[in-house]
């Protein structure tokens, strides 16, 4: 009798998690393999797949996604006056800011002034300076913020700015904050400075692999001038500081128009971990031309729905003409942007990719190695920078067009 009950529970558990994959696992190859992992292995597949197959990820993003409707709306109604910012491009790059406005909810800005900043060594004293000299508002936003010298700078400014009446704003991922113990929240809080949690995880440590996390690096003050980049902070970016574990890195100063779109981005995802609305002259000032660079920003991520970031370095690649130069951390791209890769190179162009020679995630590092075949074998060529570990993220083609920011080469 339980052999027939528990064949009955198999056909109930096994036709109802089939219905699930055939209706949200859009990689055939994906949904055939759990397919035949839930029928051919009685109960314990359905509990695997209930366990390991679903997207918990997409899901709480679904949730996200929602939270964030108002504020993209308001985002994209700007966009949508401002469709001009292309004739502002030489013509030949005219198709991929076209692409690049159509997945991206900002519009292009002329008059920006962009600043590279080499280490912690540079970036942090700028930064510091700069909170030390906010006047109304502060947003910064951090994926690590550990503790050490670094961050102590940070604070006691930030707690000085606070005292003096400056509204502000810390939000530090969940998974980042627990790189050290303890996390950096309870000393903010203490020293009087509104800080948030990003989607607060569920373990108390901390874990590299961990999905949906918040991954900016983002310091707006006063809406009128902000850091971006690669950097979180910790003493390992400090090279003056011969520090055990050092890590060469790359931020940027920006002023200009596009400071405003940091400030969307900070403010959306305040809001969503929040519910605060970030509004007034202090965040968001009429904004005055600083320079000659044409800029917009993208924001994406894991819960984004568009791939926003993938369809434009898949146009970007398809535009190249000369060179591309791409230094990232982390390179295990989606197989679309591996044969993009790989294409660009055949149609001749120098396509160069600086990887470390020793990572900081084994695993990664494993599986990048996987990857360099086949970009090679296409005729890219990939190069090992030596120690110290570079985290830096970059891209630039035909000396014309660059990326910069925190998304690294792959799909988290």
């Amino acid at each position: 009798m339980s052999s027939y009950l528990l064949l009955a529970l198999h056909i109930v558990l096994a036709t109802a998690v089939s219905s699930h994959i055939i209706i949200t696992k859009s990689d055939v190859r994906s949904a055939i393999g759990w397919t035949g992992l839930v029928w051919l292995t009685p109960v314990i597949g359905s509990l695997l797949y209930f366990f390991l197959g679903i997207n918990l990820v997409r899901r709480s993003a679904d949730r996200m996604r929602h939270e964030r409707l108002g504020h993209t709306a308001e985002r994209r109604a700007r966009r949508l006056q401002d469709r001009g910012g292309t004739a502002l491009v030489p013509e030949v790059w005219r198709p991929l800011a076209t692409l690049t406005a159509r997945v991206s909810a900002e519009p292009l800005t002329q008059g920006n002034r962009i600043e590279p900043l080499e280490n912690g060594d540079a970036a942090y004293p700028a930064m510091v300076e700069a909170i030390a000299g906010a006047q109304q508002t502060i947003g910064f936003s951090s994926y690590i913020f550990d503790r050490g010298a670094a961050s102590a700078a940070f604070v006691d400014a930030l707690e000085a700015a606070a005292r003096r009446n400056v509204e502000v704003r810390v939000l530090l991922d969940s998974v980042g904050a627990r790189y050290s113990r303890p996390t950096m929240i309870g000393e903010l809080r203490h020293r009087g400075i509104r800080v948030a949690e990003f989607l607060p995880s569920p373990f108390p440590f901390s874990h590299p692999y961990f999905h949906l996390r918040n991954h900016r690096k983002i310091l707006v003050i006063d809406g009128t001038v902000g850091f971006s980049g690669g950097m979180n902070v910790r003493d390992a970016c400090v090279l003056a500081s011969d520090p055990p574990y050092p890590t060469r890195d790359v931020h940027f100063r920006i002023e200009g128009p596009v400071v405003r779109q940091l400030v969307d981005a900070f403010a959306a995802d305040w809001r969503v971990t929040t519910g605060e609305e970030l509004i007034g002259d202090g965040w968001c000032p009429d904004l005055a031309p600083r320079g000659e660079v044409l800029a917009r920003g993208i924001a994406d991520g894991p819960d984004e729905a568009n791939d926003a970031l993938l369809l434009i370095l898949q146009g970007a690649l398809s535009e190249a003409r000369e060179s591309v130069s791409i230094v990232t951390p982390y390179f295990l791209p989606e197989p679309p942007l591996l044969d993009a890769l790989r294409v660009t190179a055949l149609r001749g162009v120098d396509v160069r990719i600086l990887v470390p020679e020793r990572g900081n995630l084994r695993l990664v590092t494993w599986a990048m190695q996987k990857q360099f075949a086949r970009v090679v074998q296409g005729g890219c060529r990939v190069g090992l920078t030596r120690a110290p570990f570079d985290h830096s993220k970059l891209m630039v083609i035909d000396g014309m067009w660059s990326l910069v920011g925190s998304a690294n080469w792959d799909p988290r």
